[in-house]
């Protein structure tokens, strides 16, 4: 079987690169479109094909600005020459698609087609951008959403066919916690006492005081104003507020209570190790979302979780891994970190299931597996019809 896996803006790189990966381990001929706008650093291919195919004239150009205008002179082009290479797919899996109003146009035809709704609904949408995303989806043969949540919004908002939503779980971005670290695997800054940066197992080995961590883009959604108002009063424990920001911090920054600690940078991949290795707690604590990289990735390394209520976070309580609060609730947030941070007994069972969960259920090999069980279904039911 040969699949390509199509993502022309690189928004999803770690996605990209595990499920391509895993397919290519569960024996699937895959060949991974993209360009060089990959947010985040980019593993080298295993067992697949990559192509950087999408937006070369803008790859080159420096000013923001002149660079969209490219980018969206390239869309349409780009688009069609794929759609010319796609003849030699069985299956064409997209994971991104930006122009919404065109997309629909230009996608491949004469074989089963899928998207992967990684943002099921746009959070801020623009006129018409609802309607355009439910005109796309319908010329899709199967839309992969990671929570049983993602697929009751399609189903009961947009007006999806539930017969072509399926269930996919995110999986734990296990070559994230297995790739070497930069230097002795701890962060530049804040600076920490040392500790274990393997990326598996217990909470064992940090010295200084708990580190409870919110890592990723810092954007309204996220709640990170919720969670600094639930870090009044906590004492002998830091919060670490770790990611690139999306929106003016300074007064989150002005206003934070003693013990938290902000690092306002984009954090490459190869730094992961030490964040997630040194946090006791990984804390999310979203206003609404479907499902998170940075769930993926705490549950990588073997960290509880403690999250909001809001889009899929709940169906993670099944595991083990996670404390779920109500969205928006700041004395709830402050209840639940006050009770986690002072049980260690309970956060080594969180930390277990998260290791147990990353390497069965939401590992990538079970994603993989369900993911080729879908092309195959969907191929048999070309045949038929």
């Amino acid at each position: 079987m040969r699949v390509h896996v199509i993502d022309p803006s690189a928004y999803t790189p770690p996605y990209d690169h595990a499920l391509c990966a895993a397919l290519a381990g569960a024996g699937v001929q895959v060949e991974l479109y993209t360009s060089r706008f990959a947010h985040g650093s980019v593993a080298p291919a295993a067992g697949y094909e990559r192509r950087e195919v999408f937006y070369r004239a803008a790859s080159r150009v420096r000013d923001a600005r002149v660079r969209r205008a490219v980018k969206l002179a390239e869309h349409v082009p780009d688009m069609l020459r794929y759609r010319a290479r796609a003849a030699a797919a069985d299956v064409v899996h997209f994971q991104w698609l930006a122009v919404q109003h065109l997309d629909g146009l230009l996608l491949p035809r004469g074989r089963p087609l899928v998207i992967t709704a990684h943002d099921v609904l746009p959070r801020e949408a623009r006129p018409g951008q609802r309607a355009a995303q439910r005109r796309l989806y319908s010329r899709f043969d199967a839309v992969v959403v990671h929570s049983e949540h993602g697929r009751a919004r399609l189903v009961e908002e947009l007006g999806v066919e539930r017969g072509r939503v399926h269930v996919i779980p995110h999986g734990a971005f296990a070559h994230l916690a297995a790739a070497p670290a930069a230097g002795d695997g701890l962060p530049a800054a804040p600076a920490s006492p040392s500790a274990s940066a393997d990326g598996a197992g217990g909470l064992e080995g940090a010295a200084g005081p708990p580190v409870v961590l919110c890592f990723g883009l810092m954007r309204p959604y996220k709640g990170i104003d919720v969670l600094l108002e639930a870090w009044h009063g906590i004492e002998g424990a830091e919060l670490w507020v770790v990611g690139m920001p999306r929106m003016d911090i300074s007064a989150l920054r002005r206003d934070a209570p003693a013990g938290v600690r902000f690092e306002p940078r984009y954090v490459a991949e190869e730094e992961l190790a030490g964040y997630f290795a040194r946090a006791q707690l990984v804390v999310l604590p979203y206003r609404e979302i479907d499902q998170s990289g940075v769930l993926a990735t705490a549950l990588a390394f073997g960290r509880p979780l403690l999250l909001s209520d809001a889009g899929g976070f709940p169906e993670m309580a099944a595991t083990g891994a996670a404390r779920i609060v109500p969205a928006g609730d700041a004395r709830a947030l402050h209840e639940a970190l006050v009770e986690l941070l002072g049980d260690p007994e309970g956060l080594a069972r969180m930390a277990a299931a998260a290791s147990r969960a990353a390497a069965g259920e939401l590992s990538w090999a079970a994603v993989a597996q369900r993911t080729r069980e879908l092309y195959e279904q969907l191929l048999a039911e070309r045949r038929v019809g």
